[in-house]
């Protein structure tokens, strides 16, 4: 494995942490915010490098952020990258330790 970049940390922002994403840790995916110009073979190797895992597919979502009000001020939250990252078999993160 090659050593860890500052572009593969600038890759991965945070892992998602959430109802669903939790059901899809039991069929080996895992779900990280990733950098909106990330590509899928960047966040591949980000993972692959970061955590020393295989990767066999990862699938990419853009979450557009709504409009909320607050005290009847409008504001809007940030467009998120989403990205699920399958591993290989018999493979997992445990993202609750960190980096």
């Amino acid at each position: 494995m090659a050593e860890p970049t500052a572009r593969h940390y600038d890759t991965i922002l945070a892992p998602v942490i959430t109802e669903k994403a939790t059901l899809l840790s039991e069929q080996n995916k895992v779900v990280f915010r990733v950098a909106a110009d990330a590509s899928k073979d960047e966040i591949a190797a980000a993972v692959e490098t970061l955590f020393k895992v295989n990767v066999t597919k990862v699938n990419t979502l853009n979450v557009k952020g709504k409009t909320k009000r607050f005290r009847g001020i409008t504001g809007r939250r940030s467009d998120v990258k989403k990205a699920i990252v399958t591993l290989a078999e018999g493979q997992s993160i445990d993202i609750t330790t960190g980096l």
